[in-house]
């Protein structure tokens, strides 16, 4: 083997370190996959989807109402919508969604029971919280189990199912 051979072997190997580097970039602060387990967001997420999760969207912009969110509580990641804002009053009355007192078009819910952050101890959204709720409000462990979401336990955007294509 001549030193050409050994050079021309060290820049390939090189190549693709940088390659491998950039993957593992990417998959650790720019995206994730993450995989729906159980029924909660039905009909727009089924058990078994394959979301890819953007995990830089966030560091540029706040979350926004209806966006489907991946977030991490109490060392378990779920998937839900962002129903709340901070600094909202958020009431659902009648299956109907108001927010700081105005009627807003949810047509994501399917909610029985009325519900107010009351329940939830407040009155109006603090700062850096979230009220996320899933679509399947019947079947759905969120913000009304689990309490408000906070900021920092938000991973990303899960806007892109990549299983099944459909």
């Amino acid at each position: 083997m001549d030193l050409r051979e050994v050079r021309e072997f060290l820049k390939d190997t090189f190549g693709y370190i940088i390659i491998a580097v950039i993957i593992f970039l990417l998959i650790v602060y720019v995206v994730a996959f993450h995989q729906v387990i159980g029924p909660s967001m039905n009909p727009t997420l089924s058990d078994g989807n394959i979301m890819l999760v953007n995990k830089l969207v966030y560091h540029f912009r706040e979350p926004k109402r209806y966006e489907i969110i991946e977030f991490k509580h109490n060392e378990k990641i779920y998937i839900k919508r962002v129903i709340g804002l901070p600094g909202e009053n958020i009431v659902y009355k009648d299956g109907i969604l108001y927010v700081n007192g105005i009627e807003t078009k949810d047509s994501f819910s399917n909610i029985t029971a009325d519900f107010s952050l009351s329940s939830l101890g407040t009155d109006v959204i603090p700062d850096n919280y979230y009220l996320v709720l899933g679509d399947n409000r019947s079947n759905s462990e969120d913000s009304r189990m689990i309490g408000l979401i906070s900021r920092d336990e938000i991973v990303g955007n899960a806007n892109l199912r990549i299983f099944p294509l459909k």
